[in-house]
C-alpha cells in the first residue's frame, strides 16, 4: 500500500433502488423492498472504493468478512447512502464500520474486513483450482 489507511478515513457511495434491487422472493402478502445482498454489495462496493487510492500498482482489496444488520425496509425508489469508515488497519486488514441510510432513516450497520492482496497472486490461486 502506498499509506496505511488512517483511522477515520470515510468514503461514501449513494444509489438508487430499482427493479433489479428488490427482493425477488416475496409473495403477494410482502412488499418488494431492497434485498439484504444488493445491500451487502453496495456496502462492500463503497469499502473498496474507499481503499482503492491507497494501494500500490498491481494490489486489489478482497472482502474477507461482513457482518450487519439489515435493520430497516427501503422501497422501490428511494435513495440510499452507503458509508464505510475506516476503525483499523493492522498488517493488511482494513476493517470499516459501515452503514446504509434512505431519506428517512438509518436501513443498516455493521463492521466490514477487506484484505490488500497482490492482483499476481490471486490470479495464480484462482488459476491451480481451474486446472484440477
Amino acid at each position: 500500500m502506498k499509506s496505511k489507511p488512517h483511522s477515520g478515513l470515510v468514503g461514501t457511495f449513494t444509489f438508487k433502488v430499482e427493479a433489479q434491487h428488490l427482493i425477488d422472493f416475496a409473495g403477494g402478502d410482502m412488499p418488494a423492498v431492497l434485498s439484504t445482498p444488493w445491500l451487502i454489495k453496495w456496502l462492500e462496493q463503497t469499502a473498496r472504493e474507499t481503499l482503492r487510492p491507497l494501494l500500490d500498482e498491481g494490489e486489489a482489496s478482497v472482502g474477507m468478512e461482513v457482518d450487519i444488520r439489515h435493520l430497516a425496509p427501503t422501497p422501490l425508489g428511494s435513495t440510499v447512502k452507503c458509508v464505510a469508515r475506516v476503525i483499523s488497519a493492522e498488517d493488511s486488514t482494513v476493517t470499516f464500520q459501515i452503514e446504509a441510510s434512505d431519506e428517512q432513516e438509518l436501513i443498516a450497520r455493521g463492521v466490514h474486513k477487506r484484505a490488500v492482496i497482490s492482483q499476481a497472486r490471486f490470479f495464480q490461486r484462482v488459476a491451480r483450482k481451474q486446472t484440477r
